[in-house]
């Protein structure tokens, strides 16, 4: 079985029935991304992490965010020792493997903008020096779609550096009573504990080299770029989807592709991560648009592009 395949199973003994979620949770981290999860609160946002966290042999940080955190308290700071009569540095959470965003969106923008760097560069530095973050270091970061007050929406630059917009979503009837027979004695920390690591931190990045040589057919490449191109020529849209995003696109596709034990994309990869990677990205006419506006943006162009079939 793929390995992406039985890291996404062992994530199941923990989350109920969110199997496409937690997939492209997966498909964000091989890909090199990272994950922005819109949802009301108990929805398994902080679950998903911990729970992926605890299948890979990595280290794993949560932060919660506030409006009084500063950005030194994610990267981290020197402090002087008189003892030694020099600044020492104090590593800040962001130096581990896997890091939880707790309510990002409850940051200030200074304190937001304090990632940036973390998560396009994979770097931080301080006091002019800069020190390597670890490898694979991915970023799943939380926010609440409905308590807005006391919240500073994620800026434009910010959006764009992850790489897919997730939603956990309330759960069935059928899947909202196994959790009940699952959870009834109050064991949710107990079984997160009890959850064996299924993979290594080796295991991602050799994933991330074999899933970036799946074959792309060039008129799949042209149906990527004729998806957002459309998305520049609409007049609802101010603002369509850059090339990163194209990038984005591509690279997930491949990923989709190499978790479906597949040595190819097709075209129905690009179609299921085009919402998840693009949406997010689009700055509607007018200003902010919701997102299920930019998820209707992008299901209007993706039924009006043509796919491309086989000759």
């Amino acid at each position: 079985m793929n390995k992406l395949q039985i890291i996404k199973d062992n994530i199941s003994k923990i989350i109920v029935g969110k199997e496409n979620t937690v997939l492209l949770s997966l498909v964000a981290m091989v890909a090199g991304g990272h994950v922005l999860l819109e949802d009301v609160p108990g929805t398994g946002k902080t679950m998903l992490a911990k729970a992926l966290s605890g299948s890979i042999s990595g280290s794993f940080n949560r932060i919660q965010f506030t409006p009084d955190l500063l950005p030194s308290d994610i990267t981290g700071l020197n402090v002087y020792q008189a003892a030694k009569g020099e600044f020492v540095f104090n590593p800040g959470p962001v130096f581990c493997n896997i890091l939880l965003a707790d309510e990002i969106n409850r940051a200030t923008p200074r304190t937001q903008a304090g990632l940036l760097e973390c998560m396009e560069e994979r770097q931080v530095t301080i006091d002019g020096q800069t020190r390597k973050l670890a490898e694979p270091f991915f970023v799943i970061a939380t926010q609440n779609p409905v308590e807005t007050s006391g919240t500073f929406p994620l800026p434009e630059a910010q959006l764009d550096r992850f790489i897919m917009k997730l939603s956990m979503g309330f759960p069935g009837k059928e899947q909202e009573l196994e959790i009940l027979k699952r959870f009834q004695q109050g064991n949710k920390e107990d079984k997160l504990k009890e959850l064996e690591a299924v993979a290594t931190l080796e295991d991602i990045v050799s994933m991330r080299l074999e899933a970036m040589k799946v074959e792309v057919h060039p008129d799949l490449m042209a149906y990527i770029t004729d998806i957002t191109q459309a998305t520049r020529n609409r007049s609802d849209v101010a603002s369509g989807v850059s090339p990163r995003g194209s990038l984005a696109l591509l690279y997930c596709a491949k990923v989709l592709a190499f978790a479906n034990d597949r040595s190819y994309v097709s075209p129905e990869d690009i179609k299921t991560l085009a919402v998840p990677v693009l949406a997010h990205r689009l700055i509607m006419a007018g200003g902010y648009g919701t997102t299920a506006s930019s998820k209707d943006v992008i299901n209007s162009i993706l039924a009006e592009v043509p796919v491309p079939t086989e000759r």
